[in-house]
């Protein structure tokens, strides 16, 4: 992965779905990473999310603005501690959209939800498509640490076809327009593959959706 003979190109994975290697330096990855640690300190921190099945979802996460629960929005941690959310800073929506013009080369509305998903070595996401939100603005995808299999389908089914994109750390992934409520999901990490000078292991994925709330 050091020395590729042919750097990554962005490349459109469906139509208004683009992938943009390492569009993340070192330096914004590391910040993304201590705030993303500040966040996952409780109250309103880091948690396992139950299915209303009864499952639990292997990848842990912390929301910021509205938190999210199997398959609504909340002020504050229903399924967990009952504290309120966490606040949505500025600055990530600035980059959200900042995210947004340079993959699809358009303004976008103002974020005011992400959710930030950490998988160890052995966390998987099923697919599913992000349509609790009332906003049809594109969904910003941001990778740090371990390499994952993302999985971009189709907005009928969440079977074939499907494309497997390999996200390393400081990838971006958005997705809007016809491809907005594609099924999408990560049937694999690869432990060990994060930067060593990040000092991350596993992967954190941070998703920046608008809610329409």
């Amino acid at each position: 992965m050091d020395a590729e003979l042919f750097p990554r190109a962005r490349t459109e994975i469906a139509p208004g779905a683009v992938h943009v290697p390492d569009w993340l330096d070192a330096g914004r990855q590391r910040e993304l990473l201590e705030a993303c640690r500040q966040w996952a300190r409780p109250p309103a921190g880091l948690r396992t999310v139950r299915t209303p099945g009864g499952g639990t979802m292997t990848a842990r996460q912390v929301c910021l603005g509205w938190h999210w629960y199997p398959y609504a929005y909340a002020r504050t941690v229903v399924d967990g501690d009952g504290a309120p959310v966490k606040p949505f800073p500025d600055w990530l929506d600035e980059l959200g959209r900042r995210a947004v013009r340079d993959a699809l080369g358009v303004p976008s509305q103002s974020y005011d939800i992400a959710l930030i998903n950490f998988y160890d070595g052995d966390a998987r996401m099923g697919m599913h498509r992000d349509s609790d939100e009332k906003s049809d603005a594109p969904v910003v995808s941001l990778s740090l640490g371990d390499t994952c299999v993302f999985r971009f389908g189709n907005a009928e089914t969440r079977t074939r076809p499907y494309t497997d994109v390999e996200l390393r750390s400081g990838d971006l992934f958005v997705f809007g327009g016809r491809s907005r409520l594609a099924y999408h999901g990560v049937p694999r990490v690869h432990p060990g593959t994060a930067p060593p000078e990040l000092g991350l292991t596993g992967r954190l994925n941070i998703t920046l959706r608008v809610s329409g709330l």
